[in-house]
């Protein structure tokens, strides 16, 4: 038997235990280039690990569709993980506090086109879940000889729905 789960709105505020969110929301914090282009400036919270350093990848993750459901959840224990959309499309957002070592009770939001997400260091997150395709995002996260990847299924899954 699974366990639902609605559908959250992607909101700094909402998000903030679990990482950052990466968009053009609000005034740009200065203009460059002549006043052509706002600059939104250092908008996540980096952290590769005193034996890593940064990587960009490029992730082309298959479509799912709504509801959906996950029994897996992941965390890179030794740095942040940015997701950032080379499409403008929504994605799913699954999160989850640490109980004792293993993810309590995930949380689900949906992404509005053009976001991105950096999930802080050691957080419990599903895999990525784009909603459309192209389902193409640089990722920016830590390379290093060390293991960076956690993964545990969960005792049920769990199904997200649009409420």
């Amino acid at each position: 038997m699974s366990i639902e789960i609605g559908l959250e709105p992607l909101t700094p505020e909402a998000f903030a235990a679990f990482g950052d969110v990466l968009d053009t929301a609000g005034a740009p914090d200065k203009l460059i280039n002549a006043g052509l282009c706002g600059r939104y400036h250092d908008r996540a919270t980096l952290d590769f690990g005193p034996d890593g350093r940064a990587g960009i990848s490029i992730f082309n993750a298959q479509p799912r569709s709504l509801p959906y459901r996950f029994d897996l959840m992941e965390r890179h224990p030794e740095g942040s993980q940015a997701f950032i959309p080379m499409a403008a499309a929504s994605f799913l957002v699954i999160v989850a506090e640490d109980e004792d070592g293993k993810p309590g009770r995930p949380r689900a939001f949906l992404s509005k086109p053009l976001q991105g997400i950096n999930f802080h260091r050691g957080v419990w997150h599903g895999v990525l879940t784009p909603l459309e395709a192209p389902g193409i995002f640089a990722v920016v996260d830590r390379i290093g000889t060390t293991p960076n990847l956690e993964e545990i299924y969960l005792d049920s899954p769990y199904v997200v729905v649009q409420l």
